[in-house]
């Protein structure tokens, strides 16, 4: 079993203006790998409360899959992968470009996106879009690879080789 952290970015819902509705499409989906949330939380678009809930899941929690969802498009409030990059250690470009790859098969504003995956300590951090639909549908293209990298970054494993 996998422990989860799910960070939903939106000040709407910060503020209880607005449910949060892409954090539980999430961790319906992560179910089927055997994942458990252990850690929710909504934070404001704001760089540092972003960073340090992250830095909370990944340093004090030992959350192994902290997913991040909203704040990356191009708005200027949109600051979630500058909020990751602050605080990761090592970038997993793959990740988001996958889902953007199999995002333009559905809408060519895919391109737009900034996501960016990453690790911390023992723990692989990725940014999902804030719509459910958007994060449903990037999260399933990535779904079948992560229990093998959560693997790897717990030392369970290290073999990349086989499918």
């Amino acid at each position: 079993m996998f422990t989860i952290g799910i960070i939903t970015v939106s000040d709407k819902g910060y503020a209880g203006q607005r449910e949060d509705t892409s954090g539980p499409a999430i961790e319906r989906l992560l179910e089927t790998i055997g994942g458990k949330v252990t850690g929710y939380k909504i934070v404001p678009d704001d760089r540092e409360k972003i960073s340090k809930a992250i830095v909370h899941m990944t340093d004090d929690k030992g959350i192994d899959l902290v997913l991040t969802t909203g704040g990356t498009g191009f708005s200027p409030k949109d600051i979630t992968p500058e909020a990751t990059l602050a605080v990761i250690e090592r970038q997993v470009p793959g990740i988001p470009e996958a889902m953007r790859l199999e995002s333009l098969k559905h809408t060519p504003r895919a391109v737009l996106s900034r996501a960016v995956a990453g690790i911390r300590n023992k723990s692989l951090i990725i940014n999902l879009p804030g719509s459910p639909k958007g994060a449903t549908e990037s999260l399933e293209v990535i779904l079948p690879a992560l229990p093998h990298g959560l693997l790897i970054l717990q030392g369970k494993t290290g073999e990349c080789g086989s499918p």
